[in-house]
């Protein structure tokens, strides 16, 4: 398996989730293109592993689907999809500070998963009230 860094998942096992979900949800590649906003050859080309997809793609992919981000990358644990972290200057104890950051990050992912939105508009405040 080729690996895009360390640790992250090879651009053909990327592409062949996509194209497991896109066959999951009974649709085209060139009614998933569509729906996700970008030309079925770039699609076909990061299907087939030719082209990394970028995460915007890979978003709008997993939302025509039905699917996660982490699910179409396979980020399986939050503290994998953590890509970086503050930096301390002042002899904080990092280990402390990142494991409250991955409380907060788990948080975020489980409202994810339960589709609770991560910000409430201003008409849903005036509606409740």
């Amino acid at each position: 398996m080729i690996q895009c860094r360390e640790g992250w998942p090879a651009v053909s096992d990327v592409g062949a989730r996509i194209e497991r979900a896109r066959a999951d949800a009974g649709l085209s590649q060139r009614a998933l293109a569509e729906r996700a906003g970008m030309s079925q050859p770039t699609l076909s080309r990061i299907v087939s592993g030719d082209r990394a997809a970028k995460i915007p793609e890979i978003l709008a992919i997993a939302w025509a689907t039905g699917h996660t981000y982490a699910e179409l990358a396979g980020l399986t644990k939050v503290a994998d999809r953590v890509q970086c972290v503050a930096r301390a200057t002042n002899g904080s104890d990092m280990e402390g500070m990142r494991q409250k950051l991955l409380a907060y990050i788990e948080l975020n992912d489980y409202l994810d998963d339960q589709a609770i939105p991560a910000t409430v508009s201003r008409e849903t405040e005036e509606h409740e009230r």
